[in-house]
């Protein structure tokens, strides 16, 4: 019997050691032949290629096979990408990522050229200055957005329920992004907007809550996260926290089980348990997302606008022997409820459509906070 045993346990072993064997072998001969191709198109396509740039691209296209998040930084996009001024950057204003090979903006910043010339979440970028975006890596896109503070980009985007291409002529500006503004509204309602996820945005919206809170005729609140492309998962875990007195806030599942991790709120609730409404839409993505979405599951607050974006994904920065850097997606973020974002969103309690594409306090066309302010003042 223990001989049987023995033998059928040698026979799963020299199975395995096989499968293994013949996995990396197929792997070497993938390696073989990509060397095959590259050599064959240095000889034989109709003009000359730079074989650093084809590298380049290959590998991008590896990791952009993967998911839009997860990309490819030379050594000079991830110097730039580390020298930037936190906080303050010349550009347009728009979060973007990579789908179906052209430019997808995640969403314009508020009071940005992009915002104001009329981009929204969900364009897709097919040319920037004349120059096709289909094959080209994201790196590649958005190091044709960049240029010199003042000068003229013209992009053609691809609009969902737009018949036709639409094009906007944008001046860059230094960037200079405010992620917090609160004020209150017909007396009683305090209202929050968010537009990032940053260092500092924490602060910020503990300290408004605080000066909203001396208000003694204070009796509801609004959390406008439209817009917010996300950011630090640190601010959102305290920002979420700001409105709940305990249970999960978010979770993170890795490839690694030892890399998973749970966040909980903390007691004391900054509002006082006052109802809360939060304003989401397409161009909610993200962090935006962990805070909606833990709002809702613990029942805290009534969520009223569109569908979020469905970004539910961690990506960490790794860097290379070169000097460049991988974006690589490393974990996901799993709702209280243990729902996945990625590729679903946060859906409304209450679904009202964008009646424009401006956020601004009580602009008679700005349906969703209109409808939110009737809800609370009623």
């Amino acid at each position: 019997m223990i001989k049987k045993t023995l033998l059928i346990l040698f026979s799963f072993f020299f199975i395995y050691l096989n499968a293994v064997k013949s996995a990396e072998t197929n792997i070497y001969q993938k390696i073989d032949l990509f060397g095959e191709v590259l050599e064959k198109i240095n000889k034989e396509y109709v003009d000359e290629i730079n074989q650093s740039e084809s590298m380049d691209s290959a590998i991008n296209g590896l990791l952009q096979s993967l998911d839009p998040y997860s990309a490819y930084m030379s050594p000079e996009i991830f110097d730039e990408m580390q020298t930037e001024t936190s906080g303050e950057f010349g550009g347009l204003g728009i979060e973007v990522g990579m789908e179906s090979g052209v430019v997808k903006v995640i969403s314009p910043i508020d009071d940005t050229p992009a915002s104001r010339a009329g981009i929204k979440a969900g364009d897709y970028i097919v040319k920037i200055d004349n120059i096709q975006v289909q094959g080209k890596s994201l790196s590649e896109a958005v190091d044709l957005m960049r240029g010199p503070v003042g000068s003229g980009i013209e992009l053609t985007v691809r609009r969902r329920g737009e018949k036709k291409a639409l094009t906007f002529k944008i001046i860059r500006e230094v960037i200079q992004i405010q992620s917090v503004k609160a004020e209150l509204l017909e007396k009683d309602i305090g209202y929050i907007r968010l537009t990032s996820f940053n260092e500092n945005s924490g602060k910020q919206v503990e300290k408004n809550i605080k000066d909203l809170e001396k208000n003694n005729n204070i009796k509801s609140y609004i959390l406008d996260l439209r817009n917010n492309p996300g950011g630090l998962l640190s601010q959102a875990i305290k920002i979420s926290d700001f409105f709940l007195n305990n249970g999960e806030i978010v979770s993170t599942k890795s490839r690694k089980a030892s890399e998973n991790r749970k966040w909980f709120a903390n007691e004391g609730d900054l509002t006082k348990g006052k109802t809360l409404i939060v304003l989401i839409n397409y161009g909610s993505a993200s962090a935006s997302e962990i805070v909606a979405g833990a709002l809702k599951d613990h029942k805290r607050a009534i969520l009223l606008g569109e569908n979020s974006y469905g970004k539910g994904s961690v990506q960490s920065i790794i860097p290379l022997k070169n000097n460049g850097a991988i974006r690589l997606t490393v974990a996901k973020y799993y709702l209280p409820s243990g729902k996945s974002i990625s590729e679903v969103g946060v859906s409304p309690d209450i679904e009202i459509s964008e009646g424009s594409d401006d956020f601004r306090i009580k602009t008679e066309t700005d349906n969703q906070l209109n409808y939110a302010i009737k809800l609370l003042s009623g």
